[in-house]
C-alpha cells in the first residue's frame, strides 16, 4: 500500500492489517447492500502493461478479447494455465497508453513472474503500478453523489471514463458501483468529499458486494482449483470464444463446445460466526465425486448474521441435494437466488 495513502487512511480512522482495511472507527453499522458506501481498494494490486506489443502479448495470455479494452470499455479475464486452470483473475482496463491488470495483492508477484515468463523479445514492460490510488463507491445514490464530483459517468456495468485524472469503472452490484482509480493527490480529494454522505466500510463489505453481484475473485487458495466455465466467466463477459488463441484457449473452447459442465459458481449462505475461507471445502451426501463436492470461492460477513459465500459446486448437488461446510452438517448451505441466470 502506498504508505502516504496509508497515513491519510489511520487519519481518517482505518483499522489495518496486512495492508487491508479492516473497519473504521467508530463506524455505525451499515447495510453495504443498501447504503452508501465509499471503501479503500488497496487489497488489491494493479499490474500496469505498457509497450507497443502489450495489446498483442495480452491477447495471447488471457482469456477476453483485450481489443475491446479502451478509454471507455474495460473487462474481466482469466490468466490460466495450458490445462485451462485460473491462476488469477483480472479486471483490465486502459488509461492513456497503459493498460492495468487489477488482482488481489496475494497473487500480485506471482503472477507478475509468470507473465514475464512470457514476454521474451516482446516490446512489453510489466511493473507493479504503486502510483494508482484505487477506492470503490457503492449505493443507491452514490451515482448521484459521484456525478456532482466528476461529471459524465459510464451507464452501464463494464464501461469506463477518465474524468479530471481519474479513471472510473461501472461494476455491476445490486445498486450502482464503481471502481476509481487515480493519483494520491486526486483520490484524496474525492474520499474527502465523499466521505462525507458515504460511510467507509472495510474490504470485507466490498468481497460482500462482489458476492451478491456473482462476481468471483481467485485468491491464492483456489490458483488452479477452476476452469473459466466454473466461475461463470462466460456469463459475466470475462471470456470471448472467438478471440483466438492463448493459453488454456483448447481446454476452455473445448468445454464450451464439447463437454458437460458439471461445476458452477453459485451464491450461498451459512449460519456461522467462523469466517469462511477461500478453498474450505464442500461436502454432501449426493456427491459421487472423489475431487469433493466444492469449494468456497469467496465469502464476507452477512447484515443478517452468518457469512454469504460464493461457493463452487456440482450442479446436480445445488438443483437436488444438500451441501455443507466442510463435513459439517451443523453448517448446511442454503443457496440464494443469482442476479444473473445460468445457461
Amino acid at each position: 500500500m502506498n504508505t502516504e495513502w496509508q497515513t491519510f487512511l489511520s487519519q481518517q480512522g482505518a483499522q489495518l492489517k496486512d495492508g487491508r482495511v479492516v473497519a473504521f472507527n467508530d463506524s455505525a453499522p451499515v447495510q453495504v447492500l443498501e447504503q452508501d458506501v465509499i471503501c479503500d481498494l488497496s487489497h488489491q494490486a494493479l499490474i500496469r502493461a505498457d509497450g507497443e506489443e502489450t495489446s498483442d502479448f495480452l491477447q495471447g495470455q488471457l482469456s477476453n478479447d483485450i481489443r475491446q479494452v479502451n478509454d471507455s470499455r474495460h473487462q474481466l479475464g482469466s490468466y490460466c494455465t495450458h490445462k485451462g486452470r485460473i491462476l488469477a483473475l483480472f479486471r483490465v482496463f486502459k488509461r492513456g497508453d497503459s493498460y492495468y491488470l487489477s488482482l488481489p495483492r496475494e497473487l500480485l508477484e506471482p503472477s507478475l513472474k509468470r507473465l514475464r515468463m512470457f514476454v521474451l523479445r516482446s516490446k512489453v514492460t510489466l511493473e507493479s503500478a504503486d502510483d494508482l490510488i484505487g477506492i470503490g463507491l457503492a449505493g443507491p445514490n452514490c451515482e448521484s453523489l459521484l456525478r456532482a464530483q466528476l461529471g459524465a459517468l459510464p451507464a452501464e456495468a463494464d464501461e469506463a471514463v477518465t474524468q479530471q485524472g481519474i479513471t472510473v469503472l461501472r461494476v455491476a452490484g445490486v445498486q450502482p458501483r464503481f471502481e476509481l482509480y487515480g493519483e494520491l493527490e486526486a483520490i484524496r480529494a474525492l474520499w474527502q468529499a465523499l466521505s462525507i454522505d458515504c460511510q467507509a466500510v472495510g474490504a470485507s463489505d466490498w468481497d460482500l458486494l462482489n458476492i451478491h453481484a456473482g462476481l468471483p475473485q481467485v485468491l491464492p487458495q483456489n490458483s488452479e482449483a477452476f476452469v473459466p466455465q466454473m466461475l461463470n466467466l462466460q456469463l459475466i463477459n470475462g471470456v470471448n470464444f472467438k478471440k483466438g488463441c492463448y493459453t488454456g484457449q483448447e481446454v476452455v473452447a473445448r468445454m464450451q463446445y464439447l463437454g458437460k459442465l458439471k461445476r458452477r459458481m453459485y451464491l450461498a449462505h451459512v449460519d456461522t460466526r467462523q469466517q469462511p475461507e477461500a478453498g474450505d471445502e464442500l461436502s454432501s451426501p449426493q456427491s459421487a465425486s472423489g475431487q469433493g463436492a466444492g469449494k468456497v470461492v469467496l465469502a464476507a460477513p452477512a447484515a443478517q448474521g452468518g457469512h454469504d459465500l460464493l461457493v463452487v459446486t456440482e450442479i446436480n448437488v445445488a438443483e437436488s441435494g444438500q451441501l455443507y461446510l466442510h463435513k459439517d452438517e451443523t453448517q448446511p448451505l442454503t443457496l440464494l437466488p443469482m442476479p444473473y441466470r445460468f445457461e
